[in-house]
């Protein structure tokens, strides 16, 4: 396996030591409603560390329910892990639509992770990438790997944030305005550019398939929304874009955020995420974000701007052996 990342124990406390509760059903769930129903009472009781499952699959009933086609093809499903006593005590998915598809797991008992790992192999399901919170991620990562004779190695390592007291940089010049349908395109490519950049800065392979990570059709909806906003200079020149999900469970996650190169270092990502912020702490949200653990620039921005670090978070793949 590889290396650990750097001060994961630090935040373990918060949700995500290892639980002794032994499992005994891994529930599958096509419907995005129905898990969410089934789900709804452990979501909610740490919302910021369950963001991305609460988000991805609000946003995927909504969907549904509103007849967006799904990519075909591509596997989508959650699942639930219950104890003995019939409590949800871990719950993950898989809905990425760019291969590997990873499967994102939140904290769950070691027997759930290493059973997901054999219920997947046991159906030929083929599964080689692996995200979310550690360990429950290396351990069904580790067990896949064992189970085709490969090996399970970390490619990413973040940080999820969640902010305290904001606090405002001053002296940025521009403004923060509302993407609209005419910026579709230069959202789109901007969305796609910060996963190549981020891979980049952190001298990785590209982790994922940038045609994949949103459409056009994804992006309109977005904007419609009101989850996409440029940072615009006093000439109206889009110099940063940052986005945020919706509320789920009481909680906004911010982010992409993304600048491109040549109006770097002018202070707009810190100015631009602290007004988004401010807007979504008008809205009731608690706000949280995910930092690149190989990107020391932003984590240092955020810490800035009153965000805390509370869990450690990656990215494996596992390889088979030649």
């Amino acid at each position: 396996m590889g290396g650990r990342p750097h001060g994961e124990n630090q935040f373990r406390s918060r949700g995500v030591r290892p639980t002794l509760s032994r499992v005994t059903d891994l529930e599958f769930y096509d419907d995005p409603a129905e898990f969410l129903a089934t789900a709804a009472r452990h979501l909610g009781a740490d919302p910021v560390l369950n963001t991305v499952v609460a988000s991805v699959t609000s946003r995927a009933r909504d969907e549904d329910s509103a007849g967006v086609a799904r990519p075909v093809g591509v596997p989508r499903w959650w699942v639930a892990a219950r104890d003995a006593g019939g409590e949800v005590v871990g719950v993950g998915m898989r809905t990425a639509t760019a291969a590997p598809y990873p499967l994102y797991l939140l904290p769950m008992p070691r027997d759930a992770a290493v059973g997901l790992a054999r219920a997947l192999h046991a159906r030929v399901e083929e599964a080689t990438g692996f995200n979310g919170a550690l360990p429950a991620a290396e351990w069904c990562a580790g067990e896949t790997a064992r189970l085709v004779g490969g090996e399970a190695r970390i490619v990413q390592q973040s940080r999820l944030f969640e902010l305290d007291d904001l606090v405002v940089p001053a002296d940025v010049p521009g403004r923060l305005r509302a993407a609209t349908p005419d910026d579709v395109e230069l959202a789109l490519a901007w969305f796609l550019a910060f996963h190549h950049d981020a891979d980049e800065q952190a001298g990785r392979a590209p982790t994922s398939d940038p045609v994949d990570l949103e459409d056009r059709g994804g992006m309109l909806r977005r904007i419609q929304g009101r989850r996409v906003w440029f940072w615009v200079t006093e000439e109206g020149q889009r110099v940063n874009l940052t986005g945020a999900n919706p509320p789920s469970f009481g909680v906004a996650r911010v982010g992409p955020v993304y600048t491109p190169p040549e109006h770097r270092r002018r202070g707009y990502p810190g100015a631009a995420v602290a007004e988004v912020s401010r807007l979504l702490l008008h809205e009731g949200a608690r706000v949280c974000l995910f930092t690149d653990q190989a990107n020391p620039t932003s984590n240092r921005i955020y810490r800035q701007l009153g965000f805390r670090p509370l869990v450690d978070m990656a990215n494996l793949l596992v390889s088979r052996s030649a």
